[in-house]
């Protein structure tokens, strides 16, 4: 059994680690992650050989009780039961895993929750999908609340709001406070992207960082049954070539020099505007690869949240210690 004094933690549907890197950054040791995608398992496996990638990534599959008492339980849960992009079946459609992640939390029994969603899941349809799920876990000890958050407030250049769910035991909760957003706005697409851009000596490249003057819609990754390597529905597309970027496709490499109309975005300009960092590898060819990346939860985000998620645990801690 691991100790909640020990910041150890489980991550189910990781992706391409997102937010796995996001809670590494917080200080939290990842003893498991859990994905069933097999180009996402590459992509973490790539950038962390030390992480524990299982081979089966079937949440269905996967029991908690090895890790009982790990500090978190976190994940990414499939947003198309949810996603106003689709039916919005919720707990009707297969792909619903909330009721999994209550499984694990019963069985871990962790010190805290971390589980990201998108914005579909806050409307009035689910209520009752979300206070079922609030009683459920109320009824195994832990205090549960959601916030939406826009990526911007934390660094992000694109808005991409998304749902944050945290869950702490009941004694730890009064010492949890959601991250406020930072001071300085995000940057534009054109400051974000400049340098990539400009990679090959494009001529065009300063006229259209002037252009791309605001932050970037939200990124669509899309599905395995749905979507390709595109920048989302025809009203992102719009909103993309607004900016100056021609969202029918990606690019395989940054304009030539001589290039004239709508760039494309390479996979590594739109990891970039996801948050993650430059050094950051995919696997798999580019649909796979801004799939994953479309996908994800920015790491900045998860960052934010995870690190005072930590701060509540070791303020909690300290009033331990104090009392002994």
């Amino acid at each position: 059994m691991y100790s909640q004094c020990e910041m150890f933690s489980v991550e189910i549907c990781a992706g391409a680690g997102g937010q796995a890197l996001g809670i590494e950054m917080a200080g939290f040791n990842h003893v498991a992650l859990i994905e069933i995608d097999r180009e996402a398992q590459n992509t973490l496996k790539l950038n962390r050989p030390a992480w524990n990638v299982l081979e089966n990534g079937d949440v269905r599959e996967f029991s908690g009780i090895p890790y009982k008492g790990i500090a978190l339980l976190s994940g990414g849960v499939p947003c198309p039961p949810f996603s106003r992009a689709g039916k919005q079946l919720g707990k009707q459609d297969e792909r619903d895993l909330f009721p999994e992640a209550v499984r694990l939390v019963d069985e871990i029994r962790p010190a805290a929750v971390m589980l990201e969603n998108v914005r579909g899941f806050l409307d009035a349809v689910f209520d009752d999908y979300r206070a079922k799920l609030v009683r459920n876990l109320k009824r195994l000890g832990y205090v549960a609340e959601w916030r939406l958050l826009n990526a911007s407030d934390f660094g992000v250049p694109q808005l991409r709001p998304r749902v944050v769910f945290v869950a702490l035991r009941k004694e730890l909760a009064r010492d949890f406070r959601w991250p406020e957003p930072q001071s300085l706005p995000a940057q534009t697409v054109g400051n974000a992207l400049y340098d990539l851009m400009a990679a090959n000596g494009w001529h065009g490249a300063d006229r259209w960082k002037e252009h791309a003057c605001s932050i970037a819609p939200t990124l669509v990754g899309g599905s395995k049954k749905h979507g390709g390597p595109d920048l989302g529905p025809t009203r992102a597309k719009r909103a993309w070539e607004a900016l100056g970027v021609d969202g029918k496709g990606i690019a395989d490499s940054a304009p030539e020099q001589d290039f004239v109309g709508l760039p494309r975005l390479t996979v590594r300009m739109t990891a970039r505007l996801q948050g993650f960092p430059d050094d950051w590898q995919f696997s798999g060819k580019k649909t796979a690869n801004y799939r994953q990346i479309g996908n994800a939860f920015p790491p900045p985000v998860a960052h934010a949240v995870s690190l005072q998620i930590s701060e509540a645990l070791a303020a909690a801690a300290k009033k331990r210690l104090m009392r002994a």
